[in-house]
């Protein structure tokens, strides 16, 4: 039919981007699990008449390629059109070996990325990125994992299937080796050398020298992930988690109501005695429950600074939010959220910040529990007597979640600003004037899973406009070049008013800009991966799209 035969044409597109983005192809089974989580609903096989997805592909043979591996595994790989050669030679350019980072940032020169600001020719050195990023859930995963005891690396692969319910398949992040991994996570994680080979000990392990309690072991179901939801405006990705495991304190004799006790217990008022057999619970909303009060975005970065970046959620190019590579900045989060499991996760502390119905309403800064994980929400909307829609403001996404699962949040947890900075590609505009499903799904893949390089270009009504780049590669990838040379995007040396977060921007409605809190003065990290040697003040530096001036 003739519906038919569209949808072919768009899922012929959708299935050429997902396999120009895999340098090495991928599995019948993978492409099924890659649509799945970029597009939230499964192949349409039943849709358009197949059974299987081997069937379907047999059916693109000017769109895919099936190879056969050295194991006898089957292999799709794109075909590339005239309008995707380009971006298919880019990723086949792609390097295998992960590069060696140093303090100082390595720079190339006449890296283009285009500007505004001079018609003269003068070169901006791009920086390089370091090594894979493994994402911090997994990284979240591994800690869980060590946090009862040490781990012989020889047993890693068969607990972390026990646990977890799935094998750690560590070349799907891009890594070569498993001491590859290990090295990535060192600051959290250390290897041992003993007669039964090497043990994986968690850091704080080692540094506490305290006996710890054993972890009750936590089922897949547990895993602190934020499952995509297709109920919300736009399909929620995973919420990343942080990057160590809290340190736990001696049990604390109480009775048989508290067996363990963390380093806060200021924060639950606890009164011990002999004879006490339970603890009080306050009635009244404590007073540092915050009921009034906003969180504060992070300072404006400098016009043309360079800044590491990772890809946190993404609705399209022109809306999608990102967290700045800063070793203190995901120590600040992480320990915030581990502090938070510490203190909510006791059930005296939890009933005490439960909130009242009148509390539940549009606006209110709250934090909530999602599998034994506490994060900062602002309430978006409620949905029924047990639903509310949350917007996620350490990571950029709206959630429905269990009015039961929310808590006051304490005051303390006020300090930190809001993590997720709501960004939009510089200078670009969809074709059709709005973006494609391919061309979501194609920035999605180029952002996945990679520590990317940000120019930053203007602020406009809150949003960062900027430029992105992946520089783990022989050639430089630019973000506005692969989507313009691939028909997606028109480059038009201006950045056009995102028309997804004039819908619908929660940042802009529920945090508060950092310059109202004072005198805040725009700041430039100091970051990994911030160029070293570069002019502030020039405006007469240009640079080019992949390699053509405008």
């Amino acid at each position: 039919s003739k519906q038919q035969a569209q949808l072919m044409e768009v899922l012929k597109k959708e299935v050429r981007a997902m396999l120009i983005a895999a340098k090495a192809g991928l599995t019948p089974e993978q492409l099924e699990e890659q649509y799945m989580a970029m597009v939230c609903k499964p192949l349409p096989l039943r849709d358009l008449g197949f059974q299987s997805t081997l069937e379907l592909v047999t059916q693109m043979p000017e769109v895919v390629q099936i190879c056969s591996s050295k194991n006898g595994a089957l292999i799709l790989k794109a075909i590339a059109d005239d309008s995707t050669k380009g971006i298919a030679r880019l990723v086949a350019n792609q390097k295998v070996k992960t590069r060696k980072t140093s303090k100082k940032t390595a720079t190339k020169a006449n890296s283009p990325f285009p500007t505004k600001y001079s018609k003269n020719p003068q070169s901006f050195h791009t920086l390089s990125a370091g090594t894979p990023v493994l994402p911090a859930m997994v990284k979240a995963e591994l800690q869980d994992l060590l946090s009862s005891s040490p781990l012989l690396l020889a047993d890693l692969d068969k607990a972390f299937l026990r646990r977890f319910g799935r094998a750690f398949q560590y070349r799907q992040y891009g890594f070569l080796s498993m001491f590859e991994v290990l090295r990535s996570v060192s600051d959290s994680i250390a290897v041992e050398q003993t007669k039964a080979g090497s043990l994986l000990v968690l850091r704080k392990y080692l540094a506490s020298k305290i006996e710890q309690q054993v972890v009750p072991q936590t089922s897949a179901a547990e895993v602190p992930s934020l499952e995509p939801t297709c109920e919300t405006k736009s399909c929620c990705q995973a919420a990343t988690l942080m990057d160590s495991e809290p340190v736990q304190t001696p049990a604390v004799d109480l009775g048989d109501h508290l067996k363990q006790v963390s380093g806060w217990t200021s924060d639950l008022q606890i009164f011990h005695h002999q004879g006490l057999e339970q603890f009080p619970v306050t009635p009244e909303i404590p007073p540092d429950a915050v009921q009034d009060r906003s969180l504060c975005s992070l300072p404006p970065l400098k016009s043309r600074c360079l800044v590491g970046v990772i890809v946190e959620f993404v609705v399209s190019p022109s809306q999608f939010y990102i967290h700045v590579c800063s070793t203190e900045a995901s120590y600040k989060l992480q320990d915030l959220m581990f502090e938070m499991r510490h203190v909510y996760s006791h059930k005296v502390a939890s009933d005490k910040y439960i909130m009242p119905e009148s509390a539940v309403r549009p606006g209110q800064l709250c934090c909530v529990m999602v599998s034994k994980w506490w994060y900062r929400v602002i309430i978006h909307r409620v949905i029924n007597d047990h639903e509310v829609e949350v917007f996620y403001a350490d990571y950029g996404h709206l959630q429905i979640v269990q009015k039961s699962w929310l808590r006051f949040l304490k005051w303390h947890y006020l300090k930190l600003p809001a993590q997720a900075i709501p960004c939009s590609l510089a200078w670009v505009k969809p074709v059709q004037g709005t973006w494609s499903s391919a061309a979501i799904l194609l920035f999605k893949h180029l952002c996945r899973f990679k520590e990317l390089v940000g120019v930053v270009d203007e602020y406009v009504d809150g949003v960062l406009y900027l430029f992105l780049c992946d520089t783990s590669t022989k050639e430089d990838i630019y973000f506005h070049s692969v989507l313009r040379d691939m028909g997606y995007a028109d480059v038009c040396g201006e950045n056009i008013p995102s028309q997804e977060f004039e819908e619908l921007n929660p940042s802009a409605l529920y945090v508060q800009p950092s310059g109202k809190q004072g005198n805040a003065e725009v700041v430039e990290p100091d970051l990994r991966l911030q160029q070293q040697s570069r002019d502030a003040d020039s405006e007469t530096a240009t640079l080019k799209l992949n390699g053509a001036e405008l």
